[in-house]
C-alpha cells in the first residue's frame, strides 16, 4: 500500500517543478541548447530536474533518482543493481514547451523491480495533477479537487486516437489505417496517456523512439485506471531491464480487450524491445 505521505510529497515536489518550468515559460530565458542526442534543453528542463532530485533526495534519501538530465551520469552498472528507484522526466514535451503550446509535463515514477508502481503526472499550464499506483486506483487533482479516473471500457467505434503531434512517423500512419473507424487527436508528452487514463481516448500506439522516462509515470497511472501498456508480443513494458534506456515499439490502452494484435500483426517484427 502506497504511503499518504510518500504520495503527498512526490505530488507537492511535481508542482513545485511545474512552477518552475512555468517561471521560465512566462520569463525571457528561452535558450535552447542540444544535447548529445540532438534534442533540445532548456532552462525550464534543468530547473525542474533540480527542484525534483533535490526534492526526492529530501523526501526518499534511500531511493537513488534516474532523471533524463542526469542520466548521461549514471553507469550502466551502477543502475542495474537498483531494486528500486525515481523514474524522472523533468520536463516531457520540451518540443511542445518550446511551441507554448501548454502540452508538455512533469512526470515523475517510482520503480521496483522493473515495475512502475506509482506515478505523477503534472501539468505546468494547467496545474492539473494526475497520480496514481496499480491495484490502489488512479485520480485526477485539479486544486485541492480530486476524482478518482477510469479508463473507457467497453471502448466502441468511432476508437478516439493518441496521435503524437511531433512524431507522427510513417509506420504509426500505417497501423491508424489498420484501426478502422477512428478520431485521430494530436497530443503532446504523456497527457496522452492522461487522457487514456480518464476515458477521454481509447488508445495511442508510438511506433518510434522513445525513453523509459517518457512512459513511466504514464504506465503506472493508466494501469492503476484499468489499461495496459505493451509491446508489440504483448508484454507490459518494464524498465532498467536493458542496456539501452530507449523504448521499442509499444501501444497504449484503455480497453486491453481492443484487438491490438489484428492492428500489429504486420509490425511484430519491428518491435525493438525484444
Amino acid at each position: 500500500m502506497l504511503d499518504e505521505v510518500l504520495r503527498e510529497g512526490v505530488i507537492a515536489i511535481a508542482r513545485d517543478a511545474g512552477g518552475a518550468i512555468m517561471a521560465v515559460h512566462d520569463g525571457d530565458d528561452f535558450a535552447v541548447r542540444a544535447k548529445a542526442d540532438a534534442s533540445p534543453v532548456t532552462a525550464a528542463d534543468l530547473a525542474a530536474h533540480r527542484w525534483i532530485v533535490d526534492g526526492l533526495a529530501r523526501l526518499t534519501p534511500e531511493i537513488p533518482v534516474l532523471s533524463e538530465e542526469s542520466a548521461h551520469t549514471v553507469a550502466l552498472e551502477q543502475r542495474r543493481g537498483w531494486t528500486r528507484f525515481w523514474l524522472v522526466d523533468p520536463l516531457d514535451g520540451t518540443r511542445e514547451f518550446l511551441k507554448r503550446n501548454g502540452e508538455f509535463t512533469v512526470n515523475i515514477a517510482l520503480i521496483e523491480d522493473g515495475v512502475p508502481v506509482f506515478g505523477v503526472i503534472q501539468s505546468p499550464v494547467s496545474g492539473a495533477v494526475w497520480h496514481g499506483a496499480p491495484g490502489q486506483g488512479a485520480f485526477r487533482r485539479d486544486g485541492d479537487a480530486e476524482r478518482a479516473i477510469a479508463t473507457r471500457r467497453p471502448a466502441t467505434a468511432p476508437l478516439r486516437v493518441a496521435a503524437s503531434r511531433s512524431h507522427l512517423d510513417p509506420r504509426t500512419a500505417a497501423l491508424l489505417a489498420r484501426i478502422g473507424e477512428h478520431e485521430s487527436i494530436g497530443l503532446g508528452s504523456s497527457l496522452k496517456f492522461c487522457l487514456l487514463a480518464e476515458g477521454g481516448m481509447d488508445a495511442y500506439p508510438r511506433m518510434g523512439p522513445t525513453s523509459e522516462w517518457d512512459t513511466a509515470a504514464g504506465q503506472a497511472i493508466l494501469e492503476a485506471a484499468g489499461g495496459c501498456v505493451l509491446d508489440l508480443r504483448g508484454r507490459p513494458f518494464r524498465y532498467n531491464q536493458r542496456d539501452t534506456l530507449l523504448n521499442g515499439d509499444f501501444i497504449a490502452l484503455g480497453d486491453p480487450a481492443l484487438p491490438w494484435q489484428e492492428w500489429v500483426k504486420e509490425l511484430f517484427a519491428t518491435d525493438g524491445r525484444g
